[in-house]
Parts: structure tokens; sequence; C-alpha cells
């Protein structure tokens, strides 16, 4: 079982985007299960979402504790929350910012972390590019399908269809599609550097 939690704040997006993680799984014939954990119902509230992705049914109902991956949609969370609780050692971080790991002031928790399995991503700029909203939830979606290789674009791009229409599903489809392609890219990288070091 893989199993990602989401932080973010409320109003971006971040139960869409669990549920829309777990459709891509469904879409790829995998079981999942995706649900949310509000502390405060209010726009800007810190909000927490889950996703389970299983090759065999899941019956675990519980908020997930030790992620396999993270997802964070708002960096300012980093100072608030303490978001890496419970994260398995080598486990995936993909953080919505501009910044890289050492700006941010996680050099020291990420010392030891393979390069390939951290990222750094614009989302919300990819959302206002695309979409003309800052919500940064669909191309962290996509950026995490790259980052872990656990989701196909195509996948993604299926549940963005599902959960939207029209213009607004092609313009996450087009934020998805360059978030991926942006990832992809610096993982291969990073993959590069590993094996040169």
């Amino acid at each position: 079982m893989f199993e990602v939690r989401i932080h973010g704040r409320g109003g971006q997006g971040v139960v869409t985007a669990a549920e829309m993680l777990s459709i891509a799984a469904f879409e790829e014939g995998h079981h999942a299960q995706a649900f949310p954990s509000f502390g405060s119902e209010r726009t800007g509230a810190p909000v927490v979402a889950f996703c389970r992705i299983s090759d065999h049914e899941i019956r675990l109902r519980e908020p997930i504790m030790n992620p396999d991956a993270l997802i964070i949609q708002d960096p300012t969370l980093l100072r608030q929350v303490d978001v890496f609780a419970g994260l398995k050692k080598d486990g995936f971080i993909l953080i919505n910012t501009k910044n890289t790991f050492e700006e941010l002031g996680l050099e020291d928790y990420v010392r030891d972390w393979p390069a390939n399995r951290l990222c750094t991503l614009a989302a919300i700029d990819l959302g206002l590019k695309h979409v003309g909203r800052p919500v940064p939830n669909v191309p962290l979606l996509a950026g995490f399908a790259a980052l872990s290789g656990k989701l196909e674009l195509e996948s993604v791009c299926k549940a963005i269809n599902a959960k939207f229409s029209g213009k607004v599903a092609q313009g996450n489809i087009a934020a998805a599609t360059e978030a991926f392609n942006l990832v992809l890219a610096r993982a291969k990288g990073a993959s590069k550097e590993v094996a040169n070091a």
C-alpha cells in the first residue's frame, strides 16, 4: 500500500487533490481511498487530506500517520504544523514553492534524502497561467505523478475530466501537463547527479 498525505489551507483544493489522486489510481486499476481531516472549516485554515493506493482492497479507515509521500500545498505551513511527522525515511516530498529546500531552511532535514525524491514546484504560478486562479492542487497532483512514478499523466488528465469540464478542465490539463514535464525533467536531472556522485 502507498499512502499520501496532503497539507494545505482551506480554499486551495486539498480535498479535491486527494479525490483526483484516488480517481487517477482507479483509472490504472488500483484500489484507492481518499478522505479529508478538517480542523476548522474556513478559508485559510490548515487542512489535511489523505489518499491510499493499493493493489488490494483497502480496509483501513484511520488518518495516515506514516505516509510514503507528502504534498505540501502551502509552504507557510512548514512553520505552523509538523507536516513531516511520521514521513517514512526516503519518502517523497513535493512542496508548492519557487524556493529550494535550502532556501526553505530544510537542508538539515533532507541532508541524507535521495535527491530524486525531493521536489519544489511553483504550482500557484502554473494555476494562474493556465486556469487564471492561484490554486496549486492540480499542478501538484501531476508533479507528484512524475516525481513518484506511481501514476501516468493520462490517468491524471482523466481524473481532471472527471472533476471539471469545459475551459476549466482544459486549463487544468494544460497546467498538469506542464507540471508533469517540469518535475520529470528535474527528477531525471537529480538521478544523473546521484549517478555521477
